[in-house]
């Protein structure tokens, strides 16, 4: 059978080509045959996430300054007393398109899309932004385009030793005492994966910090679903929601019974 789409195209364009259409029956069995290979994907990437956590960590003994709305910040504040800093390089500052009114298109298209950074800070993670732009336009745009974001100002050749001087991309500290580790660097079509907080964690080196997980010995875990919180609700070190464990207990119940997907 085919669709309005198979047709011929109108004006020069070249005729839509769309899948057949099927049964109900069909189509159900189409899902399960592509469903194996998507749960294949799923087990590759955390296989992948867990080989990133053990990748060689590199010391960063440099000192560095950026601007921040109360005045100087070093690159160990940026941690605000969490272990793990994910920095991304954004484009916002004269000889960018858009400026002064804009970031980046596609800068802009990451920051639109972050979730509530709350996450992230429950799982001892902070998430900046880092421009060149000073930080009276950077208040300027945050407000304009709604993101609430950390975005500081690069003062020196923080872009250029870490490999964001000429391109976006996303750079993953670990903070042990004052000592400050670079764990991870993702640029390019990579980027494009950023934004969700599980994308975001999965970068990290201590990652979701969930029991499923391979991780290295040592590494801090907490019970799977049971640290998920509303973003306003978070407090530090409060117990889990004993009603939320339940529905967190049965739920998983429920997903491990033959025959669940």
């Amino acid at each position: 059978m085919m669709t309005s789409a198979d047709k011929a195209g109108t004006n020069g364009q070249t005729a839509m080509l769309t899948p057949p259409v099927v049964s109900p029956q069909e189509w159900e069995a189409a899902r399960q045959v592509l469903l194996v290979k998507e749960k294949a994907h799923t087990r590759a990437r955390d296989a992948l996430a867990a080989e990133r956590r053990r990748m060689p960590w590199m010391e960063v003994t440099k000192t560095y300054a950026f601007e921040v709305p109360s005045g100087k910040a070093s690159l160990l504040d940026l941690f605000q007393g969490r272990k793990q800093l994910i920095l991304y390089r954004a484009f916002f500052e004269p000889g960018v398109f858009g400026w002064p009114d804009h970031a980046c298109r596609g800068c802009s298209m990451v920051a639109d899309q972050v979730a509530h950074v709350s996450h992230l800070n429950a799982r001892d993670t902070t998430l900046v932004f880092a421009s060149r732009a000073p930080q009276a336009d950077i208040i300027r745009l945050k407000a304009r385009m709604g993101w609430n974001i950390p975005w500081v100002t690069i003062t020196d050749s923080f872009d250029a030793d870490f490999g964001v001087d000429e391109w976006h991309g996303t750079n993953v500290f670990y903070r042990d005492g004052k000592r400050i580790f670079r764990t991870y660097l993702i640029k390019s079509r990579g980027d494009e994966q950023m934004g969700g907080t599980w994308n975001y964690l999965d970068i990290t080196p201590l990652g979701r910090q969930e029991p499923w997980e391979d991780s290295p010995p040592g590494y801090p875990k907490s019970p799977t679903y049971k640290w998920w919180n509303w973003n306003d609700s978070y407090e530090a070190g409060a117990e889990p929601d004993k009603k939320w464990v339940e529905i967190t207990d049965a739920g998983e119940i429920a997903l491990r019974a033959p025959g669940a997907q």
